[in-house]
């Protein structure tokens, strides 16, 4: 069973390029990490300060072994520092999705 973690972001408005700059990071990182990801997405109209990041996984067990990879992998460590020493992401929730496979393209 596929599932994906669904992760919102409560961004200051005032640093959208720093997030930016961070998910393009997240780009190279979590491939190599093992997670499959479908995107990250910044606020554009309307919200500004709401940002999005989806990433899949075969199983939750392997979104752990991804996690235990993630915090031993340099760039991984240094992107959370980056977003921790600029302070542009306010909190984070993360959701869980199971995907409907017929509908998937």
């Amino acid at each position: 069973m596929t599932i994906t973690c669904f992760i919102r972001y409560r961004i200051d408005p005032f640093q959208r390029a720093a997030f930016k700059e961070y998910a393009e990071q997240w780009g190279k990182i979590i491939p190599r990490c093992g997670g499959h990801l479908i995107g990250y997405f910044l606020p554009h109209e309307g919200t500004n300060d709401i940002a999005w990041g989806l990433i899949s996984f075969e199983s939750l067990g392997a979104y752990e072994a991804y996690r235990k990879r993630l915090k031993d992998d340099p760039d991984g460590r240094e992107n959370f520092g980056m977003a921790q020493s600029l302070r542009f992401i306010v909190s984070e929730e993360r959701t869980f999705l199971e995907a409907v496979d017929s509908t998937l393209q």
